[in-house]
């Protein structure tokens, strides 16, 4: 089984993100964000998604494993606790358990990278998830 991979772009172009994609073999992402826009250039959903098919990386965006608005609120302030345990509740939710069961299908098929804002996957929701499908998948992650 291929790894998970985890990326986020908060200090990258999107060129550099794709190349950083590319380099680690990932075929598929899976965007994790609630909101899939961005005011950094290039990462909004339809652009985002566009350049990824250019660069032969499928795009896929699962809105219910995203943080809701308190979560994401929290993490801003830098209170990574409090958006976990958030999160951890937010993910309890039907239609997060149905997005997370058709994430691990997604991961299964292709190398796919769960994509999101912050640079490190441990202030970011990314990882609860990534550590979700990796006990259901039996793999490693890796963060790119």
């Amino acid at each position: 089984m291929h790894p998970i991979f985890t990326v986020g772009y908060q200090s990258d172009t999107q060129g550099g993100m794709i190349q950083r994609l590319k380099a680690g073999g990932v075929k598929r992402v899976i965007d994790v964000r609630a909101v899939a826009s961005s005011r950094k250039a290039g990462f909004s959903k339809s652009l985002l998604a566009a350049s990824l098919n250019e660069a032969g990386i499928e795009y896929v965006h699962l809105k219910p494993l995203g943080t809701p608005k308190p979560g994401r609120d929290a993490a801003r302030a830098g209170r990574i606790d409090e958006m976990r345990e958030i999160f951890e509740t937010h993910m309890e939710e039907t239609a997060s358990q149905l997005a997370l069961n058709h994430a691990e299908k997604l991961v299964a098929e292709k190398p796919s990278a769960l994509l999101c804002y912050e640079d490190q996957a441990c202030d970011c929701h990314r990882a609860i998830v990534a550590d979700k499908l990796k006990a259901r998948l039996k793999c490693e992650v890796v963060d790119l």
